[in-house]
C-alpha cells in the first residue's frame, strides 16, 4: 500500500452527480428494448475523484457534451480539495479506487503505477505534447497519466508599474532585480505580492533555483533532486540554493506587502490586481483570470526568476504538475480509455482547454485562450527554452514539508542552516515514494 502521498490544501467540497458506488466498477446496468427484448447499449457509470475544484464548471462542460457522442456514459464527479490525499488513501485501502482520480505528476506517477492504466499506446498519449508526455511518464517510459491541463510558473508583473519607475525591462539578473527594487520604492511602489501562508507557492520559487543549482553542477534537474534524496548533495554546496534563493525569499519578505505568512492565495491575487504590488510571487497562469475580474485593464508580464547574476538562467517554466489516472482494475476501463481519447483527439476536446477551461493546452494543435499569460509564454518560447518542471521530481510530502519550513524560517523561528538542515533531512524522508 502507499506509504507516502501528496498532499493539498484548501477547504472546498463540491459533488456532482450521484456519488453511489464511487469504487472500481462504475456500474453496467443493461436495458432491454419493450417491443423485442433486444439488450440496448449498457448504461457505464464512470466515477471521477478529483481535486481542481477551479475547473467544475468546465469538467461538467464537457461532461454534458460527451453525453451527445455516448448517451449511455454517464459519468459522476466527485471533487474535493480538503484532505483529498487522505480520501483518496482511504478509497484505495479499501479497494474503491475510483475509476479516474487525480495525482501530482513526476514522481507521484510512480507511486501510483500499481493503480494507473497503462495510455502509452492510446491516441491521447500521442496527442500530448513532448514536455507534458515526460510529466505524465514513469520512470520505465510508460504513460501512466492524463494532464489536467499544460501550465506555466513564473514571477508575474505589472507592466505600468515597472514603467512608472523607470524600470524599462523586467530583471533578469540579481543586480537587476536589486535595482528594480530601489526604483519602485522611490516611486511609493511596493515591490512584491507574496502568499506565504500556503505551503504550494515556496515549490512553485524554488525549483527556478534548482534548475539553476543544477545547469551550474553540470546535471540535470532530475538528477540533483535524485542526488537530495538519496542524501548525496548538500544545500550549502549550491550557492544558488543556499545564498541566492534565501536572499530572494528574504528580499521578498522586507519589501513586500505585510504580515506575509497572513497572506493566502486569494489575498496574493487580490493586492496584486488592485495595484498594491509590482511583483507576483510564487504563482502561474492559473491566476490570471482571477486577476482580470478584479481588475481587467492591468498589463500582465512574465519572466523568469532572476536566479542568478546569469542572465540566461532567468527563463519561465512550463510543463504539467497534475495528473489524472484511470484505474487499470476499473470495470469500465475500456469506456473511460474511450472517453479520454475523445476529449484529448477531437475538435470539441482541442477547443476545451482554450475556449472553455481558458488554461494552456496539454495537447499538440490545440490553440491557446485568449489571455496575455499564454500568449506572452507561446513569444518568449520562440527565442527561449522553458526551464525544467523540478517540482515533478519530488512528491508533495516534501514539498508540503518544505513549504512549513520556510514559513518557519521567515517567521524567525528557524535560522538559514536550521532551515536548511531540516530540509535535508525532509527530502531524504518524505522525497521520493520508495
Amino acid at each position: 500500500m502507499l506509504k507516502k502521498m501528496m498532499a493539498l490544501s484548501g477547504s472546498l467540497l463540491l459533488t456532482v452527480g450521484l456519488l453511489s458506488g464511487c469504487g472500481s466498477g462504475g456500474g453496467t446496468d443493461a436495458s432491454k428494448e419493450s417491443a423485442g427484448g433486444k439488450e440496448d447499449l449498457k448504461t457505464v457509470t464512470i466515477n471521477m475523484f478529483t481535486a481542481s475544484p477551479e475547473y467544475t464548471d468546465a469538467f461538467n462542460a464537457y461532461i454534458e457534451e460527451y453525453k451527445k457522442v455516448k448517451p449511455n456514459v454517464k459519468i459522476n464527479l466527485e471533487i474535493m480539495q480538503a484532505d483529498y490525499n487522505t480520501i483518496l488513501k482511504s478509497k484505495i485501502a479499501s479497494g474503491s479506487t475510483p475509476d479516474v482520480f487525480q495525482t501530482t505528476a513526476g514522481g507521484d506517477i510512480d507511486t501510483y503505477a500499481d493503480y494507473s492504466a497503462d495510455l502509452t499506446n492510446e491516441p491521447l498519449a500521442a496527442a500530448m505534447t513532448d514536455a507534458v508526455r515526460a510529466n505524465m511518464s514513469s520512470s520505465d517510459g510508460k504513460v501512466l497519466g492524463l494532464p489536467v491541463k499544460g501550465n506555466l510558473f513564473t514571477l508575474i508583473y505589472n507592466k505600468d508599474l515597472l514603467t512608472k519607475a523607470g524600470v524599462t525591462s523586467p530583471p533578469k539578473t540579481i543586480a537587476e532585480m536589486q535595482d528594480a527594487v530601489t526604483k519602485l520604492e522611490a516611486k511609493g511602489i511596493t515591490p512584491f505580492a507574496n502568499a506565504y501562508k500556503e505551503w504550494w507557492v515556496w515549490k512553485h520559487i524554488f525549483q527556478h533555483y534548482v534548475d539553476a543549482a543544477a545547469q551550474d553542477a553540470g546535471v540535470e534537474p532530475k538528477q540533483l533532486v535524485s542526488d537530495f534524496i538519496a542524501g548525496k548533495s548538500k544545500i550549502k554546496d549550491y550557492p544558488v540554493l543556499y545564498n541566492n534563493f534565501f536572499n530572494f525569499i528574504d528580499l521578498t519578505v522586507k519589501h513586500g506587502t505585510d504580515k506575509p505568512l497572513e497572506r493566502d492565495s486569494n489575498a496574493e491575487v487580490s493586492d496584486f490586481a488592485s495595484g498594491k504590488a509590482a511583483f507576483m510571487t510564487g504563482k502561474g497562469a492559473w491566476d490570471e483570470e482571477a486577476i482580470k475580474k478584479i481588475n481587467p485593464d492591468l498589463k500582465i508580464g512574465i519572466m523568469g526568476y532572476p536566479v542568478s547574476d546569469k542572465a540566461d538562467q532567468s527563463v519561465i517554466i512550463t510543463g504539467a504538475d497534475q495528473a489524472l489516472r484511470i484505474n487499470k482494475d476499473s470495470e469500465v476501463s475500456e469506456e473511460t480509455i474511450e472517453f479520454f481519447n475523445w476529449l484529448y483527439t477531437s475538435e470539441y476536446g482541442k477547443n476545451w482547454f482554450s475556449q472553455v477551461a481558458k488554461v494552456i493546452p496539454p495537447i499538440k494543435d490545440a490553440p491557446l485562450p485568449d489571455l496575455e499569460m499564454p500568449k506572452e509564454m507561446e513569444s518568449i518560447l520562440k527565442t527561449s527554452k522553458s526551464g525544467d518542471l523540478s517540482v515533478n521530481y519530488s512528491l508533495d510530502t516534501f514539498h508540503q514539508k518544505f513549504g512549513e519550513l520556510m514559513q518557519a524560517y521567515i517567521s524567525g523561528n528557524m535560522n538559514k542552516d536550521q532551515a536548511v538542515a531540516e530540509i535535508e533531512k525532509a527530502w531524504v524522508q518524505l522525497g521520493s515514494a520508495q
